[in-house]
């Protein structure tokens, strides 16, 4: 019982003096505590406006090689599957991704030049 309360003791104790030893801040050294951000200034804004256009098409690459990883096992299952079960359930993944396309078009995130 006194190795557990010891332990205990030790293990809160020294973490909080080594806390409180290194804790001690200089308000003169103004460079060093502020953030590094590879020779901007970190006072301007740090929001820059970016084209919708730009990040509508990396999602779409995204989610087309997304697409491409799940099409891809299709052919290697078409031997020891059912040719039923195989035909419905790639006819059903090939119908939602034209889904997916007729409705970013219907959207006009394919829109490029406007």
């Amino acid at each position: 019982m006194i190795i557990l309360i010891m332990t205990t003791l030790i293990s809160f104790t020294v973490p909080t003096i080594i806390m409180l030893m290194t804790s001690k801040k200089s308000i003169n050294d103004r460079e060093k505590s502020s953030p590094f951000e590879c020779g901007f200034d970190p006072k301007s804004s740090a929001r820059m406006p970016f084209s919708l256009s730009f990040f509508l098409i990396a999602v779409i690459f995204l989610i087309f090689d997304v697409e491409i990883v799940l099409i891809l096992p299709i052919m290697i299952t078409f031997k020891t599957s059912n040719m039923l079960t195989w035909l419905m359930s790639t006819m059903f993944f090939i119908i939602m991704l034209l889904g997916g396309l007729y409705y970013e078009w219907y959207q006009g995130a394919l829109k490029w030049a406007e």
